[in-house]
């Protein structure tokens, strides 16, 4: 294991908290900074601001928690190249601006947060590319050592 499955585990951990702080601690607070915003339109019908933010953090939650995923699996597979660090360094960085951003946006009631998002979302789809290229190549395993 490497260095990605920890940062990948420790972002799976925050993301199951960020997840459960959604579920079980979000709702009155939500309710009180955005019951009396109108409605939202998603999809064509209106929706209450309160759960439209809610739903923004929990997607924030989910996006993050899927890339810890693809950061734990490119710690176990083993491989080194520069593709699959450029892959985790985008996972990160995706992490950081598109839940961050989510994350901020719905906590701190600053919609202009928003225009972060998709830089996030640019950043963990140029890291799924590299990690399908960098898994194309020929396969080179990692001696254990401390410091993998």
């Amino acid at each position: 294991m490497n260095r990605w499955s920890v940062v990948g585990a420790i972002f799976a951990g925050l993301a199951v908290i960020t997840g459960a702080f959604a579920a079980h601690g979000l709702g009155d607070r939500f309710e009180k900074l955005y019951g009396s915003m109108p409605d939202k339109v998603v999809a064509g019908a209106p929706i209450a601001a309160a759960h439209k933010y809610l739903g923004d953090f929990k997607t924030a939650a989910d996006y993050q928690f899927w890339h810890a995923l693809g950061l734990l699996f490119l710690g176990l597979t083993g491989r080194r190249c520069r593709l699959l660090n450029a892959a985790g360094i985008c996972f990160v960085i995706g992490i950081l601006l598109f839940s961050g951003s989510l994350y901020l946006l719905t906590l701190l009631a600053i919609p202009k947060l928003g225009m972060i998002t998709p830089f996030g979302g640019m950043a963990f789809i140029i890291g799924w590319v590299l990690l399908a290229i960098g898994l194309r190549g020929p396969a080179k395993t990692v001696e254990s050592s401390p410091n993998s």
